[in-house]
C-alpha cells in the first residue's frame, strides 16, 4: 500500500543515520537501544504523529531488526511516514492507554519476549532515553519491572549526539525551513503595531509558520511564538496576551520556520517608536558580541571559545549574560525546537564541524526591559552560513 506522505529521505541516508547510530551503540556497549523521543523516531524511521502524547517505543538492536510499538490507532498506520515494514511495527490494545493499574510497555515487554529479544540476551547494556520528555518513571518502571533480563542504562542523548552533525540532504530541508522563518518573522513585523492586540500578531505568525512559502509549506513549530512585551520585554520566553500594543513599548519576537520537522528559529526586537537610550545602546552591544560570535565560528573552534569571544565582548560594553547563547538546532517537536545535546558556554568544550547547526542567541534580559537578536547558522567548511537574512538590528515602527 502505497504512503499518503512522501518519505522524506532516501534509503541510503536511512541506512547511513542507522549504522551511526549503532557504531556509537557498540561503542556504548549498548547491545539495544529503546528509543521514545519523537525527533529520534523522526530521524531514524521517518515517522511523524502527534501519538506521542502515549507511549511509544522503537527497539533497536546492534544487530537485527528493528520493531516499532505504538498505541493500537497510530501503529495501524505507521508505514503511512515510515520506511519500517508493517509487520515489524504493533499496537498495543485500546484498554492499556491511560490506566493506573499497569502501562502499554509492559505489554510491550510480553511482545518483545514473543520476538525471541528477551530470552537469548545474554550480553551488553539495553540502552533508554532518561532524559526523553516522553518517556515517564511509569514507562521506566514498567519495563525494569516486565524486563528483569535486560541490564538497563542511560544512553545519554545517544542519538541526539549522532544527529548533531546534518547530511547535506537535512542542509537543503533546514535552508527550506528559513524561509518559512523569514516569511513569519515579516508577520510578526507587519502585525505588531500600537492599538493591535499581541493575540491577533500570534495569529498571524502561525498563520505564516503554516502557510509558509510557495516553495516551502509550513509544519507546526515545537514551541509557540514567543512575544515578551513593554516591561515584560525582561523575561524570556513568555508568550502572548489579549493586551494591545503600546507606543513606545518594545516586544522581542522569537519564533521558528518549519519545514518537514526541521527547524530554523530566530528572534528579533520591535520598538514602537524611537527607541529609548538604554535601549539602543543594549542593542548596538549585543549585536556587536553576535557579530564577533559569528566571525569566530569554523570547524576547529570550541564552544568555550565562542562563548568567550561573547563574554569579552559584552565586557567592554560593561555587561555581562550568565546564561548559554545557543545551542544545537534540527529536528525538533513540542515542547523544545533545541536538539539537547551541544550549549554554547563556556564549560562546553564541544568542537565545531562542518554542517553543526546552531541557534546563536544575543539576549539581553535586564531591569523592566530586553533586547534580543539571533541568527541560526551552520558551521561551513571554513566559516559559517546564516540560514536567514533578515535584518539583524533593533527594528522600529513609527
Amino acid at each position: 500500500m502505497p504512503n499518503s506522505t512522501p518519505i522524506t529521505f532516501t534509503d541510503e541516508e536511512y541506512s547511513t543515520r542507522l549504522a551511526k547510530v549503532r557504531a556509537r551503540m557498540a561503542s556504548q556497549n549498548l547491545t539495544a537501544l529503546i528509543v521514545t523521543d519523537p525527533s529520534n523516531l523522526y530521524y531514524l524511521l521517518g515517522y511523524n504523529a502527534l501519538s506521542f502524547y502515549t507511549p511509544q517505543m522503537l527497539y533497536v538492536p546492534v544487530e537485527g531488526e528493528l520493531f516499532f510499538f505504538a498505541r493500537e490507532m497510530d501503529a495501524n498506520g505507521a508505514f503511512r511516514t515510515s520506511w519500517l515494514p508493517q509487520e515489524q511495527t504493533f499496537g498495543y490494545p485500546e484498554t492499556f492507554v491511560q490506566r493506573k493499574d499497569t502501562h502499554p510497555f509492559v505489554w510491550v515487554a510480553g511482545r518483545l519476549r514473543e520476538l525471541g529479544v528477551v530470552n537469548n540476551f545474554s550480553h551488553g547494556q539495553v540502552g533508554l532515553e532518561m532524559d526523553s520528555y516522553y518517556f515517564s518513571p511509569k514507562a521506566f518502571e514498567a519495563l525494569v519491572k516486565s524486563l528483569p533480563e535486560y541490564d538497563f542504562t542511560d544512553s545519554y542523548e545517544l542519538i541526539n549526539w549522532v544527529r548533531v552533525v546534518k547530511s547535506p540532504a537535512e542542509i537543503d530541508l533546514m535552508r527550506g525551513a528559513a524561509q518559512v522563518c523569514g516569511s513569519a518573522m515579516s508577520a510578526a513585523y507587519d502585525s505588531i503595531v500600537a492599538g493591535g492586540r499581541q493575540c491577533d500578531a500570534a495569529a498571524a505568525i502561525m498563520n505564516a509558520q503554516v502557510k509558509g512559502t510557495a516553495d516551502f509549506g509550513g509544519d507546526h513549530p515545537a514551541i509557540v511564538p514567543m512575544l515578551p512585551t513593554g516591561a515584560g520585554a525582561d523575561t524570556p520566553h513568555l508568550t502572548w496576551s489579549d493586551q494591545v500594543f503600546i507606543a513606545g513599548e518594545t516586544t522581542v519576537v522569537e519564533l521558528a520556520g518549519v519545514f518537514r520537522r526541521y527547524h530554523v528559529p530566530m528572534a528579533r526586537t520591535v520598538v514602537l517608536g524611537k527607541p529609548s537610550k538604554r535601549l539602543d545602546y543594549l542593542a548596538q552591544s549585543t549585536g556587536d558580541a553576535l557579530n564577533e560570535v559569528l566571525d569566530t565560528v569554523r570547524p576547529g573552534v570550541t564552544t568555550t571559545e565562542l562563548a568567550q569571544v561573547w563574554n569579552v565582548s559584552l565586557a567592554r560594553h560593561g555587561l555581562h549574560k550568565p546564561s548559554r547563547i545557543g545551542y544545537s538546532i534540527g529536528i525538533a517537536y513540542a515542547p523544545d525546537w533545541g536538539e539537547r545535546t551541544v550549549s554554547i558556554r563556556t564549560d562546553d568544550d564541544t568542537v565545531l564541524a562542518e554542517n553543526m547547526t546552531f541557534h546563536i542567541i544575543g539576549g539581553m534580559w535586564m531591569d523592566d526591559y530586553g533586547y534580543e537578536v539571533s541568527e541560526a547558522v551552520r558551521v561551513t567548511d571554513s566559516g559559517v552560513e546564516t540560514f536567514t537574512d533578515y535584518p539583524r538590528q533593533l527594528l522600529t515602527k513609527e
